[in-house]
């Protein structure tokens, strides 16, 4: 059974003016998610800037949202590392706080082989018993997951049992479902391919969108999976023009300067990310007022 069937939010970290972590603004962003709807919170992702955070905020983070979140849905924690054994770390941690599952990305920076991703993956699973989504995202890491690794790690290790897939290649993820014959519990990791990836019997989406337009971003998901493919897909085509504009600029400073238009007040981003240039900004604000 998968972690989670529908919209997760891979949800920001909010910063004080003074670059702190914001908790009480994390657990009002938790509050606003869980009641639009979103399936799951996904903590300490890409889009939780969570490559600079201290190791003791990082699970400091995890902890707090476990806590606020209090089993009303899902708490998956991002706990990859390009080292293994931080990884293994950080997982055994977040699993000792209760979370209900593990976002593990590739190995970024050291250029694993495949054989070197199935000793990574493995070697964390052996340490955990908590279920495992593997994370593909090469645009950012420099390495890709080939579908037979992702096939391989499926059927050999127990707990692993998903994969976040954002290569933006729709042929990868078909041949990843074709190789584990669907027994794999598949997110889209790009909100623009939302329906194509469900399409071929993915679960959902680990979804930046979601920090914007939870309930909307929940439907288009649900609407699919209850059968009404028509109303899934005008929402994904309704919704293009504002996941452009929120990937306009790397991920996440433009969906933490909507945050901040909308009234949501979540600080700064931490260097080696900056604010936003003007433009992208008049064009991100543009796609907003069309949410009133």
């Amino acid at each position: 059974m998968a972690l989670f069937k529908g919209a997760g939010v891979a949800i920001v970290t909010p910063f004080k003016e003074n670059y702190e972590v914001d908790y009480e603004k994390l657990g009002e962003l938790i509050e606003f998610q869980i009641s639009n709807k979103t399936d799951s919170i996904i903590i300490c992702g890409t889009t939780g800037e969570a490559s600079t955070l201290t190791h003791e905020e990082h699970l400091e983070c995890i902890k707090y949202t476990v806590k606020k979140v209090n089993k009303r849905v899902p708490v998956i924690a991002g706990t990859g590392s390009n080292c293994t054994e931080t990884a293994i770390y950080l997982s055994k941690e977040a699993e000792s706080f209760g979370v209900d599952g593990l976002l593990i990305v590739t190995p970024y920076y050291n250029k694993a082989t495949q054989k070197g991703l199935i000793a990574h993956y493995t070697a964390i699973a052996e340490n955990v018993s908590l279920p495992i989504i593997m994370y593909n995202v090469p645009s950012r890491t420099g390495c890709n997951m080939l579908p037979q690794t992702v096939a391989t790690l499926v059927k050999t290790v127990d707990n692993i049992v998903g994969i976040k897939e954002a290569s933006s290649n729709i042929a990868q993820v078909a041949e990843i479902m074709s190789l584990t014959k669907g027994n794999i519990d598949l997110y889209s990791g790009c909100d623009e391919l939302i329906v194509p990836v469900l399409s071929l019997g993915g679960a959902g989406v680990i979804s930046v969108l979601s920090n914007i337009v939870p309930r909307e971003t929940h439907d288009m998901v649900a609407k699919y999976l209850e059968g009404d493919v028509n109303a899934s897909r005008d929402l994904q085509l309704k919704y293009i023009p504002l996941i452009n504009a929120l990937f306009c600029e790397v991920n996440p400073i433009p969906v933490k300067a909507a945050l901040n238009l909308m009234g949501y007040k979540v600080g700064p981003l931490r260097k080696p990310l900056t604010e936003m240039e003007p433009a992208n900004v008049e064009r991100l604000q543009t796609e907003l007022k069309k949410l009133i």
